[in-house]
């Protein structure tokens, strides 16, 4: 209401409730609202567990299918995949974070797989009475890989090498020609980055849009969405106990599921899976 009665356009109400949903969600703990409302909805569940039988998986980035139905496939571009597009057409080669930071990703077959196999092994011993944490289950790679983790500097490379041998064809059919990629430590670095690498040619840009009657405006308003959505994203995405997925993945091998249910992410040659499957998926779906 404050901010219709000062006359607050669409764009600066969206924006303003953004912030203040990360505020609230900060003060509750919980770094965006994201992750704020699906604890709300957990601890819903966990209110009537005596009532329900109910399972909670919680999947880290969810990428491509690793074989079913078949390698490779998406459906839309989410998390990590909106920088690898991104940065693949040329409009971003640089982001905030730690190169040796481990990247905990799950292909999505895998958790249809974990998901079904939770439901076949809680009805096979729904008599057992279990604590609540029991039926958590977080799904990833990060404690399952850890002779061969996935780190942020190994994906960046392989992104670089992938678009690299197979560019990018812009719907004019120019082929992008994609340079390294660039990786900040700090949110201060960002925008430092921004300022010395963007801004001037922002600025010559919007000059030259004045000169030429707004010629340009469509390119102005492009650039500067690029550089928002980066910063944000940069603000909203600032450790994951497998235990109980490893549990459940003991519990499918002794009951010959294995085949049927498979999501251990052990066997993943995460090299392999990128430029051979989830990179070309991405493109393609």
């Amino acid at each position: 209401m404050q901010l219709h009665s000062h006359n607050a356009t669409e764009k600066e109400v969206k924006s303003a409730m953004k912030d203040l949903g990360i505020q609230r969600a900060k003060l509750h703990g919980w770094p965006n609202t994201y992750s704020f409302t699906k604890a709300m909805g957990e601890m819903l569940v966990l209110a009537f567990a005596d009532n329900l039988c109910a399972i909670i998986l919680r999947p880290t980035i969810i990428t491509s299918t690793y074989k079913e139905p078949f390698p490779g496939w998406i459906e839309g571009a989410r998390t990590m995949d909106i920088f690898v597009l991104m940065y693949g057409k040329g409009k971003s080669n640089f982001m905030i974070g730690d190169p040796d930071s481990i990247l905990d990703v799950i292909p999505v077959d895998m958790v249809v797989n974990s998901m079904l196999a939770a439901v076949v092994h809680h009805d096979h011993n729904r008599r057992e009475r279990s604590s609540p944490s029991s039926f958590i289950y977080h799904i990833g790679s990060s404690d399952s890989n850890v002779c061969r983790p996935l780190k942020l500097c190994d994906v960046i490379s392989m992104m670089y090498r992938y678009f690299t041998n197979n560019p990018w064809t812009s719907m004019r059919g120019e082929v992008v020609k994609v340079r390294e990629y660039v990786l900040l430590p700090s949110i201060t670095s960002l925008r430092r980055y921004i300022t010395i690498h963007y801004l001037p040619l922002l600025q010559v840009l919007k000059l030259m849009n004045m000169l030429l009657y707004h010629y340009f405006d469509d390119k102005c308003a492009a650039v500067e969405k690029n550089i928002s959505m980066v910063i944000r994203f940069a603000e909203i995405y600032r450790p994951f106990d497998g235990s109980n997925t490893k549990r459940l993945i003991t519990a499918t091998r002794s009951g010959n599921m294995s085949e049927i249910f498979f999501f251990d992410p052990n066997c993943i040659d995460w090299e392999d899976y990128f430029i051979n499957t989830h990179f070309p998926g991405v493109v393609k779906y």
